[in-house]
């Protein structure tokens, strides 16, 4: 059987977060450029699905292949180490110091990895900018307008609820990571990890690597979206829901699911002793 159990589930969660930790900051540049791009390549197959069959379920169902490519390859996804990072800094398997520096660093592969994918995917789209009409073009540019200046129009109730829809899609995202880690076959994982992302895609939720492309994208084929609309409206709320997605309702919650609420003192180390695995035996 190649089920993982949760206790050690949430052991490797624990070990993943405190690797990606330890990274040097070229290796978390390097994999965190890769990562944005090829979740940027997923977003516009996704789109493509939508474009060609008219179902807006069709791209959420497709958009997986990338969240699949980054897990399977190891690469960064900072929405992703939202929920594992945090429980290392909470097991004092690394610092806050340097969860920082993985999240910084990241996201600045991220947004270059995104920037390129744009840049290239625009000029594809519109045939080198011979060409405006193409449909997945207006895509871009009426999604980079609906993720910015349609909550700036809405005040203080877009700035609320576009941190709310980045909070439920974190928490999809990255249960989608902690599924992957359920099983140990490479089939078991990509389906296990398929249905979390599947479900946040699919009701338009706010993620924030994939408006580090979808925005700038937009922006450079003519969305009325300036630098101030991306980064207040959207980018700064969505990391900031994204992370209490991850951390609280992810990380915490399933950290407690396993450890005993009210248990804090209880560590994994007295999850592994003796006298628990004979407990467990015995059950």
């Amino acid at each position: 059987m190649d089920f993982v159990k949760p206790k050690d589930v949430l052991k490797a969660m624990i070990e993943g977060g405190a690797a990606k930790a330890e990274m040097s900051a070229s290796q978390m540049l390097i994999r965190g450029f890769l990562g944005g791009a090829i979740l940027a390549f997923a977003t516009t197959l996704a789109f493509t699905a939508v474009a060609q069959t008219k179902i807006g379920m069709a791209g959420a169902i497709i958009f997986p292949v990338g969240f699949v490519m980054i897990v399977l390859l190891g690469l960064e996804l900072v929405t992703g180490s939202f929920a594992l990072i945090p429980l290392s800094v909470l097991q004092k398997k690394t610092t806050v110091g340097r969860m920082l520096k993985n999240y910084g660093w990241v996201i600045a592969g991220h947004l270059i990895g995104c920037f390129v994918y744009a840049v290239l995917y625009d000029l594809t789209a519109t045939k080198m900018g011979s060409d405006m009409a193409n449909p997945l073009a207006q895509t871009l540019i009426t999604a980079a307008e609906a993720k910015t200046i349609a909550y700036k129009h809405m005040g203080a109730d877009g700035m609320i609820l576009v941190v709310i829809k980045a909070i439920l899609c974190n928490w999809m995202v990255t249960l989608g990571v902690v599924m992957a880690m359920t099983s140990s076959s490479t089939i078991g994982k990509v389906v296990a990890m398929w249905l979390p992302i599947l479900t946040f895609f699919g009701q338009g939720f706010e993620h924030a690597v994939v408006n580090m492309f979808v925005i700038p994208a937009g922006m450079l084929l003519g969305a009325d979206v300036s630098f101030g609309d991306w980064w207040l409206w959207n980018q700064i709320p969505v990391l900031i829901g994204n992370f209490i997605g991850g951390a609280l309702f992810t990380g915490i919650l399933f950290y407690l699911s396993q450890k005993g609420v009210g248990l804090p003192a209880r560590t994994l180390s007295a999850l592994d002793s003796p006298k628990t695995l004979q407990a467990e035996r015995r059950a």
